[in-house]
């Protein structure tokens, strides 16, 4: 089974917290409001909706790769 790795980057981030509330085990806010990432490897149940939270986002800021 491959392993999901998840990246962000709070730069490009508009503070729309989609991410956040799709999968809050996975995605937080800084005290700016600017994406974090709180598992970069999730589990697999959560594989389709880490990609769905990173096709969601408006400014392409959540990257998901597979290892």
């Amino acid at each position: 089974m491959s392993t999901l790795r998840v990246t962000a980057n709070p730069e490009t981030c508009a503070v729309s917290s989609l991410c956040v509330y799709r999968l809050p085990g996975v995605f937080d806010q800084d005290e700016d409001g600017l994406v974090v990432v709180l598992d970069e490897e999730p589990d697999a149940e959560l594989h389709e909706e880490v990609r769905r939270a990173a096709r969601g986002c408006p400014t392409k800021s959540i990257r998901v790769t597979e290892e």
